[in-house]
């Protein structure tokens, strides 16, 4: 029977993007499998029912789970949505694996097989499925584009009648695909840019769009291409030549992020009360806890004269681009293993294995079970 892939509507109502767009749909009916979609789960990405002619469309979620071999996410489903999946089915998104041990237990005990694409291996041959980095790069060019609304400087330099205004200084903390996509576009805003991150490997991709490295002298590189945690003597040489760098931007955008912990905190009290007065500091990393300190997720403060904005969920703001590009990386994950119509799921793929959460009764990700104690 051919495998039927199930798109549930988001029960978050600031969520709006979808998994599942109408070219990925019609390339997945010409494998073979099926589609069924709860009604409205396009809606937020200005999509229609009559956009997707190959997806079958439902009124309720039950519908869906009820019929649904694998179910694509955005998100972790809730408990209560786990619970009605048929044993055996697949699930497939953004898990937050190790965000819950409850969640990974029921899913394991339902012997669901999880694939959560944040463990996804950080090999050449996975970078087309890559969704952090695709969600990423669109919330890095977001952080600009808020920081340039708000600061009280242009970010390009302007000759106007009476004279010359400088650029304003935008400094990016962390240089990942969200970092680079947000030094990419202060560049083509024309603002003076600086980029820094712990890991020395990423100095030639920083200068390469343009931007200065700032070089503290301090390395963190670590495992699958992310920095580890310094200790306590290389955190305070970095906050040392580092605030020298916070002091003198207008602008602070920081977006560092360590898998299954909270996110760093790299720009003290201290650097933030050394900012310019009207600076800017955009924190992609408030949801988990935030790279400033005094950050608030989903928040504008004002500590002094320096103005902290921690967005969140950012990829949502971009709903038609950011679908298209997740709904492309799943596809990419999934569709080597639908071969008329069939799901044939291949247990020596190393890039399907390096994802796999649960699978046959059990906890698969060896550094999940560590980090939830499983």
């Amino acid at each position: 029977m051919a495998v039927v892939i199930g798109v549930l509507g988001s029960p978050d109502p600031a969520e709006r993007r979808t998994p599942m767009v109408p070219d990925v749909a019609k390339k997945l009916r010409a494998q073979g499998a099926e589609i069924v979609m709860q009604r409205g789960a396009g809606a937020g990405a200005y999509l229609s029912e009559a956009d997707f002619p190959d997806v079958q469309w439902v009124n309720s979620a039950d519908e869906v789970l009820a019929r649904a071999d694998m179910l694509w996410t955005l998100s972790p489903p809730e408990n209560a949505t786990l619970a009605q999946l048929k044993p055996g089915s697949v699930v497939v998104g953004l898990l937050q694996p190790y965000s819950s041990a409850e969640r990974v237990q029921l899913l394991r005990d339902r012997n669901i097989t999880a694939f959560a694409m944040e463990l996804l291996p950080r090999i050449s041959r996975a970078q087309s499925m890559d969704i952090l980095s695709s969600q990423g790069a669109a919330a890095g060019y977001q952080c600009v584009l808020i920081a340039a609304a708000f600061c009280p400087k242009f970010f390009p330099m302007l000759t106007y009648a009476a004279g010359t205004i400088r650029p304003a200084r935008v400094l990016v903390v962390g240089a990942g695909v969200a970092g680079l996509q947000a030094i990419a576009t202060a560049k083509r805003l024309g603002a003076m840019v600086e980029g820094y991150d712990v890991r020395p490997e990423t100095r030639e991709q920083v200068e390469s769009l343009g931007a200065k490295f700032v070089d503290t002298g301090v390395s963190a590189a670590g495992t699958g291409g992310y920095a580890r945690e310094l200790t306590d003597e290389e955190k305070a040489q970095q906050a040392v030549k580092l605030g020298k760098a916070v002091a003198q931007a207008d602008v602070l955008i920081t977006t560092a992020a360590v898998p299954g912990k909270r996110a760093p905190l790299i720009i003290t009290a201290d650097m933030v009360r050394g900012m310019k007065p009207g600076a800017v500091v955009v924190d992609m990393a408030a949801e988990t806890g935030g790279n400033v300190a005094g950050t608030l997720p989903n928040q504008d403060v004002w500590v002094g004269p320096v103005r902290l904005i921690g967005p969140v969920n950012l990829p949502s703001n971009m709903p038609v681009h950011t679908s298209e590009m997740f709904s492309k990386n799943l596809y990419n994950f999934i569709s080597p293993f639908i071969k008329d119509g069939v799901l044939a799921l291949d247990d020596t793929d190393e890039v399907l294995t390096g994802a796999t959460l649960t699978a046959g009764g059990e906890v698969r990700h060896p550094t999940v079970k560590q980090v939830l104690g499983l």
